[in-house]
């Protein structure tokens, strides 16, 4: 492992462009748990309540849930390790931005400027009636659902429900940055879910390196990956880290 994180290092410190993609393993270790897999939520949580349709029908007992969910928990979270080393090599030019499934806005609680959120944010509301948008702390989610200051329509979290476009912008940006890299770096994400599984694929073919970073292989390990790292994310990244002079 030790020869394969030098390689990696390797890599990360001789390109030109470097993208980070990362998905809910980057976030486990500050107490976040997936959706999917063992000790995922929708194994305690119907996904129901975050099917777009089902919002729309019955807004109270969907943000009832989503309210449980994230806005109780997500506020305390706090970047880890893995999340404050991606910032700093951000800052020294080693990764140039930071492509993410995760709603939880922890790269940017890290110190990472430039994400990009595939999947939304938490921090955001928005009006499904007029489009006004809100910081959450706009809102007081001790009345549900809450409601816009403008015209009275229900706000929603600007995170991507099933059944859902991804964000157009967001959608773009993250193609255009995996098509110019020539490191891509995977940290925790099977991307299991398109658009996210073809980013990859699109860095790939575009001539990068992929490094992957998960706990177990994945459906990339063996198809685009030239080096696997088979750990946690932050032992990995704090061993990146360390190998960087970070």
């Amino acid at each position: 492992m030790i020869d394969k994180l030098w390689q990696a290092s390797h890599l990360i410190r001789k390109s030109r462009y470097a993208v980070a993609f990362t998905g809910a393993g980057i976030s486990v270790e500050s107490g976040i748990p997936p959706f999917r897999g063992e000790n995922g939520l929708w194994n305690t949580t119907h996904p129901i309540f975050l099917e777009i349709e089902y919002f729309q029908k019955k807004p109270l007992q969907s943000w009832k849930k989503i309210k449980e969910i994230f806005y109780d928990s997500l506020g305390d979270a706090e970047p880890n390790i893995a999340h404050i080393m991606l910032a700093k090599m951000e800052e020294r030019s080693f990764v140039e931005t930071v492509v993410t499934q995760n709603i939880d806005h922890l790269h940017q609680k890290a110190g990472s400027k430039y994400v990009y959120e595939l999947h939304g944010t938490y921090r955001q509301l928005i009006c499904t009636e007029c489009s006004s948008e809100y910081d959450m702390s706009f809102a007081d989610l001790n009345y549900l659902p809450p409601t816009c200051f403008v015209c009275k329509g229900i706000l929603k979290p600007d995170m991507v429900f099933f059944n859902e476009p991804i964000p157009a912008f967001a959608k773009k940006r993250s193609f255009e940055e995996a098509a110019k890299a020539d490191v891509l770096l995977i940290i925790g994400t099977n991307a299991e879910v398109l658009p996210a599984a073809e980013i990859p694929v699109v860095a790939k073919n575009n001539g990068a390196k992929i490094i992957e970073i998960n706990i177990r292989p994945s459906h990339f390990t063996n198809t685009v990956t030239d080096i696997f790292l088979e750990m946690k994310a932050t032992e990995a990244m704090s061993e990146l880290g360390r190998l960087l002079y970070l």
